[in-house]
């Protein structure tokens, strides 16, 4: 049956599908929506399916704050080419965009949240249909504070939150936010670090100080000493600060406000690091 470009224009605005596969399904459906819309669905599924075995290492990663909560969504892909795409940031967006409105526990809770009818889950596997590849929830983190802040790093593949006490200049949640990204620190406190983690990290140091011939009854003070280095390059509140390497970022808030410190972070990165 012939098929108007009024009605293809219409699907494609209610699937994101492209022009020639709205046009294909409807034709299929006689005209049908509801049957063109769950055939673009199922060549998804089918889509999906067949490359479940696929890599999806590319995506697009957003962040969000407001009213003291802050997320980070990541909706990952095959290639770059679909990564930038502009329908796929857009959808990456309005996930992000649904995470922020109904603040939901986890990534099973976000991708059961409904847009129009469709959930976040159908969405997706909606748009693995238009383009062909898999495509998959790379990540959902999220916070809650007395101030939060986000920040994407230029590319979208790379996105931090922070949280903190109080309310605060911008530019300084911001520095704070780019710091994260930029030195990947593991915790806000040394005191947050896994006991494990650190005895690791001792051991380590103390095997270390053996191998460069220092004297045995000096092992537990230097290794003592590269624990303390540890905390300093990877505690966030310890950290030197990018800005200015003569100050600690825990410096730096108090000098902002004395009463002022970050709770909490998120960084999430498509990055090999």
């Amino acid at each position: 049956m012939a098929v108007s470009i009024q009605d293809i224009t219409k699907l494609r605005k209610m699937t994101g599908a492209g022009m020639i596969d709205c046009k294909n399904a409807l034709a299929e459906a006689e005209g049908d929506f509801d049957k063109a819309i769950e055939l673009i669905r199922k060549r998804g599924q089918a889509i999906v399916a067949k490359r479940e075995d696929r890599d999806a290492s590319e995506g697009c990663v957003l962040a969000a704050a407001k009213d003291g909560f802050a997320a980070i969504v990541a909706l990952k892909c095959e290639t770059d080419f679909v990564a930038t795409n502009a329908d796929f940031v857009a959808l990456t967006q309005t996930i992000l965009d649904k995470a922020m409105e109904v603040r939901p526990a986890d990534v099973d809770a976000l991708l059961a949240i409904e847009v129009e009818g469709r959930t976040i889950s159908d969405l997706i596997t909606d748009r693995s249909g238009v383009t062909g590849e898999k495509m998959e929830m790379g990540g959902y983190v999220f916070l809650d504070g007395a101030a939060t802040i986000s920040y994407i790093h230029p590319g979208n593949r790379l996105a931090t939150i922070v949280a903190f006490n109080k309310e605060l200049e911008y530019q300084v949640a911001r520095d704070v936010a780019m710091q994260v990204a930029a030195m990947n620190p593991i915790a806000v406190t040394r005191d947050e670090f896994p006991a494990d983690v650190v005895a690791k990290e001792f051991e380590i140091a103390k095997e270390k100080a053996r191998e460069e011939g220092k004297p045995e009854a000096m092992l537990e003070k230097i290794a003592q000493g590269r624990i303390n280095k540890f905390y300093q390059e990877n505690s966030l509140l310890e950290q030197a600060f990018v800005k200015e390497s003569k100050m600690s970022i825990k410096e730096y808030l108090a000098s902002n406000d004395k009463d002022l410190t970050a709770t909490a972070f998120k960084r999430f990165t498509l990055n090999a690091e």
